[in-house]
């Protein structure tokens, strides 16, 4: 009896990498991502990343707390650079504040349960 090799086979490998610098319209890198995130009990957090480099994020998170009444933050992270974080569940919020100020509907995300 004799053990035969198998031979490895990787599906993806004709599609290149995913997490890539690819230079395509629709890359993971061009959107903007509305994440929520369970804190303990009811409480949530808000956490707005991705942003264009035109935009100020201290300015931003500044008219999203004055617009809708709740706390927030600015967090540097290593791989998604300045995360807004904010108090509660601001998803709705934040993408219909993003829509009329002049932002794409297309190039967000909105995120969660």
């Amino acid at each position: 009896m004799s053990v035969q090799n198998l031979n490895t086979y990787d599906p993806f490998a004709d599609e290149g990498d995913p997490l890539g610098d690819s230079k395509d319209v629709n890359s993971p890198n061009d959107y903007i991502h509305i994440r929520i995130q369970q804190r303990n009990g009811r409480k949530t957090l808000t956490t707005l990343q991705g942003l264009p480099k035109q935009y100020d994020p201290k300015k931003l998170l500044k008219a999203f707390k004055k617009e809708f009444a709740c706390n927030g933050t600015l967090v540097d992270d290593e791989k998604m650079g300045q995360v807004i974080q904010l108090q509660g569940d601001q998803r709705a919020k934040i993408n219909s504040f993003l829509v009329e100020n002049g932002m794409e509907k297309s190039t967000i995300k909105v995120h969660g349960f």
